[in-house]
């Protein structure tokens, strides 16, 4: 029937139009803007990493000399609840042992490094000779306010 066939063909065109009205909207396919050489966003990020890495290397020095002060501290606060002979004995050990970490040898390395005279002819030479000797414990007052004072001091 030629009416049938001419109403079938009529409702396949009118069902295509919304569709390709749909799809003219869409553009083909295309390269999104050229950004150009450079962009802002990437350059300030670079510049905040950079400034991070420059304040990490000025900073790290000071943060790392501040565990050996502070353990100095520590023990030299911990030989002061000590008797005598035994905190002479300590504050010796502490004075060797703050060398070493320094990197010196020994309490006149300490004190050419610090550019002091507290161990050759200062209070603590005491720390340095007749550790051991017999006889009455010298004041150790003098020793400890400048081991404590050279400590305070230290940046390294």
């Amino acid at each position: 029937m030629p009416c049938c066939e001419a109403a079938q063909a009529a409702q396949p065109f009118e069902a295509a139009q919304p569709a390709q009205m749909a799809l003219a909207g869409l553009r083909g396919l295309h390269l999104p803007p050229d950004p150009g050489l450079v962009r802002p966003e990437i350059l300030a990020a670079i510049a905040g990493g950079l400034a991070l890495a420059a304040l990490a290397a000025w900073l790290l020095p000071s943060l790392r000399a501040r565990p050996v002060r502070r353990a100095a501290l520590a023990e030299l606060a911990a030989a002061r609840a000590l008797p005598a002979p035994e905190r002479r004995v300590a504050l010796a050990r502490l004075s060797l042992r703050l060398a070493r970490s320094l990197g010196v040898e020994g309490p006149a390395g300490l004190d050419a490094c610090l550019r002091t005279d507290f161990f050759g002819r200062g209070p603590g030479r005491m720390l340095t000779e007749n550790l051991y000797a017999p006889g009455p414990a010298p004041d150790l007052a003098a020793a400890e306010a400048g081991l404590a004072r050279l400590v305070a001091r230290l940046r390294a």
